[in-house]
C-alpha cells in the first residue's frame, strides 16, 4: 500500500510540475517572464511553499542559461544595470523577511500595480499625448521591488514589465533585458536560498528530471518570440501582465 501511495504521489507531482515548469519556460524564453511566477503557485498545490521556491530556482536558472544565447547582448545596458543593481537591497530585505512577510500582502501589492498600469496604458485619452520613458528613480524602485518579490515568490516579472514597457524598447530588446536581469537576480538569490535551507538533496532528482522540460519550454518561448509580430508581442505582454496581476490579487484575497 505504501508503494502504491508513493507512485500516486509521484504521478500527482509530475502532473503539477511538468506544466508548471513548461509555462515558466515559455514565459521566460519569449514573453518577459511575466507569467513564470505561476509555476510556484502550481507547485505549491503539491509541495510546501518553501520547497516549491527551492525547487524552482535552479530550474529558473536553467531557463535563463537557455535564453542567454539567442538574446546575447541585445538588452538595454542602461535599464539592465539599473534594475540589477537596485535589486540587491530588495533581495537582502526579502531574505530578512521571508519568514515574516505576508505573502498575501505582497501578492495584492504586485497585482494592484500591474492592473493599474495596464489600465493607465489603455486609457483612451493617452492617445493624445506621448509618454516619456520612466526616470532613473522609477527604475531603482522597480528593481528593488523586483528583487524583493522575486526572492519571496519568484514574482519579479510584473514589476519589471511595468518599468520596461515605458522605456520605448523594441520587443527583442525588452525580452533580452528581462533575460539578463533575472539571470543576475536568480544568481544573487542562490546563496541566500542555501543559507535559509530552501534547497534539499531530495530535490536533486526532481530538478534533473524537470530540467529538460525547462529547456524545452524556454526553446518554445524563444521560437514564439521571433515568429510573433511586434504589435502582437506587446498585446500579449499586456494580457499576461493583466492576467498575472489578477491572479496575484485573487490569491492574496483568498
Amino acid at each position: 500500500m505504501r508503494k502504491a501511495d508513493a507512485v500516486l504521489d509521484n504521478v500527482t507531482f509530475l502532473l503539477a510540475a511538468v506544466p508548471a515548469v513548461l509555462i515558466a519556460g515559455i514565459s521566460k524564453g519569449g514573453f518577459g517572464s511575466g507569467a513564470s511566477f505561476v509555476s510556484v503557485t502550481i507547485l505549491a498545490l503539491v509541495l510546501p511553499p518553501a520547497a516549491a521556491l527551492g525547487l524552482m530556482l535552479p530550474l529558473l536558472i536553467v531557463m535563463d542559461l537557455t535564453s542567454l544565447r539567442p538574446y546575447w547582448k541585445r538588452w538595454s545596458n542602461r535599464d539592465a544595470v539599473i534594475l540589477i543593481l537596485a535589486s540587491v537591497p530588495g533581495i537582502v530585505i526579502g531574505a530578512a523577511l521571508l519568514s515574516r512577510a505576508s505573502p498575501d500582502v505582497v501578492r495584492l501589492l504586485i497585482g494592484g500595480i500591474s492592473i493599474a498600469f495596464v489600465a493607465y496604458q489603455l486609457w483612451p485619452r493617452r492617445a493624445q499625448r506621448e509618454d516619456k520613458p520612466w526616470p532613473v528613480w522609477v527604475g531603482v524602485l522597480a528593481g528593488a521591488v523586483a528583487g524583493f518579490t522575486s526572492f519571496i515568490s519568484h514574482a519579479g516579472g510584473p514589476v519589471t514589465a511595468v518599468y520596461l514597457l515605458r522605456q520605448k524598447l523594441d520587443k527583442t530588446t525588452y525580452q533580452a533585458t528581462t533575460v539578463i536581469v533575472f539571470f543576475a537576480i536568480n544568481l544573487l538569490k542562490l546563496g541566500f536560498y542555501a543559507g535559509l535551507g530552501l534547497f534539499s538533496l531530495s530535490a536533486v532528482a526532481d530538478i534533473a528530471l524537470l530540467a529538460p522540460v525547462a529547456i524545452a519550454g524556454t526553446w518554445i518561448g524563444v521560437r514564439a518570440h521571433f515568429l510573433m509580430p511586434e504589435r502582437w508581442f506587446f498585446v500579449l505582454t499586456y494580457v499576461l501582465l493583466l492576467a498575472t496581476g489578477a491572479k496575484l490579487m485573487f490569491d492574496g484575497l483568498t
